[in-house]
């Protein structure tokens, strides 16, 4: 990537936030700035704490270890160590790590004189990850709500918050964030599928260009959006799946803390069908 002709036009100064000139810097092909080395340390930390809190723990089965959250009893205070403690500091490192690498994407941004569409999705999904070990836990009263860091504990933390609510499924918000990210990944598919049948003809045959992938979708389900449409089409859909991912969980406990499937009494309940 280094070795490019053109990346001697990109590497230029300048657009940092933080810094200036001195954390304004290259290793090979990767910008650094001041937010890749905080997002180097916090990163680096939060990984080493993993490992130390898998160390003094009861197995080095990599499906059994699990980092878990303070108990209910511990509130929104600070939990020991081996009590919680190691999940508290990882949560705050990983969030660091999260927010250093989003700010970092701004900084490249502002070097190449381009929009801020891609930390701005980034942050997206760092909202769903906050909103289920910060915003959710601290409204519902206790660190212990948040979701411990291992493979089998975190899927039986998804299981137990579901069936604590009856059926999950039948939360309106998580309803329209899987409807999102199923869309997502349709639209993903027909976007890839396109682009390669366009671009990798037949031997002999020359590349095709977007006049024609327009004009497949245009015979195909009667419209195109366009080689920009189409971007802004899976932006939008991304985003609102990971945005009702953040809804569905700070409605459930918090706003709502019933049987999800009554929820939708109010529905049957409604004066046209009687």
């Amino acid at each position: 990537m280094s070795m490019l002709s053109f990346e001697r036009k990109y590497r230029v100064r300048g657009g940092t936030l933080i810094g200036g000139d001195m954390f304004d810097f290259w290793i090979g092909p990767f910008y650094v700035g001041f937010f890749g080395v905080t997002t180097a340390i916090f990163a680096i930390l939060g990984t080493a704490l993993i490992f130390y809190a898998a160390a003094i723990g009861p197995t080095w089965n990599p499906w059994l270890i699990s980092i878990n959250p303070p108990d209910v009893s511990y509130g929104l205070g600070l939990a020991p160590l081996k009590e919680g403690g190691f999940w508290q500091i990882i949560t705050i490192c990983a969030i660091g790590a999260f927010v250093s690498w989003a700010l970092r994407e701004v900084e490249i941004s502002r070097k190449l004189g381009m929009g801020y569409h891609v930390p701005f999705a980034f942050g997206m999904a760092i909202l769903a990850y906050v909103t289920l070990v910060v915003f959710r836990p601290v409204l519902m009263g206790a660190w212990s709500h948040g979701f411990p860091y291992g493979i089998f504990t975190h899927l039986d933390w998804v299981s137990n918050t579901g069936y604590a609510y009856v059926n999950f499924h039948y939360n309106p918000a998580h309803m329209i964030a899987v409807s999102f990210f199923f869309t997502t990944c349709l639209a993903l598919a027909l976007h890839g599928a396109l682009i390669l049948s366009a671009v990798n003809p037949k031997k002999g045959e020359t590349v095709k260009t977007p006049e024609y992938e327009d004009t497949f979708f245009r015979d195909f389900i009667g419209y195109s959006v366009g080689t920009i449409g189409i971007h802004r089409v899976g932006l939008f859909l991304a985003l609102n799946a990971g945005f009702w991912s953040a809804v569905c969980i700070i409605i459930a406990g918090p706003l709502y803390d019933g049987s999800f499937p009554e929820w939708w009494e109010w529905w049957r309940n409604m004066p046209i069908w009687s």
